[in-house]
């Protein structure tokens, strides 16, 4: 009973033994995009804001070619109590939606921007980092006449203290 106790014992060691993965070699050009994103260690941004601003704090609209209608394709973001939150509230015609935008804590105030996408009737939704870069997020398109929200990238920040 014992011999078999020690063989368990030493097939659950082995089994939870965790290796390394070989880390792939990244191509050049996806090196500066996947570049870490640092935060300022000394700069501390409140995780609540003091007042909220009901207007939209970043939009993109554009005519549709409905000619009956004025109808748009609409993206705009609006501040929440939560200062890393922003509520997205998309629109495609008669069609409506909302979705929620939850920017990383880079040590500076968040800067959330919309720019237009390559396809007709879409845009990026992304956010400036502390070096004035645009990292892109989130996707809002329109294909087969549906309102479409795909996420892009998934964003954190580390902090090291040696």
């Amino acid at each position: 009973m014992k011999r078999r106790n020690l063989l368990l014992c030493c097939l659950l060691a082995a089994g939870c033994h965790e290796t390394t993965p070989k880390e792939a070699v990244p191509k050049a050009e996806d090196a500066k995009a996947a570049a870490p994103i640092k935060a300022p260690p000394a700069e501390k941004v409140p995780l609540y804001r003091n007042t909220v601003n009901p207007e939209p704090v970043a939009e993109h609209k554009e005519k549709t070619e409905n000619p009956l209608n004025d109808w748009y394709f609409s993206v705009k973001l609006y501040e929440t109590p939560k200062t890393f939150q922003y509520i997205m509230k998309v629109k495609y015609e008669e069609l409506e939606g909302d979705d929620t935008l939850k920017l990383p804590d880079m040590g500076i105030a968040p800067k959330p921007v919309i720019q237009k996408g390559e396809d007709k009737y879409s845009c990026v939704v992304g956010f400036m980092d502390n070096h004035d870069q645009f990292r892109e997020y989130k996707k809002v398109y329109v294909k087969n006449d549906q309102l479409k929200v795909t996420t892009l990238k998934h964003y954190s920040v580390a902090t090291y203290s040696k």
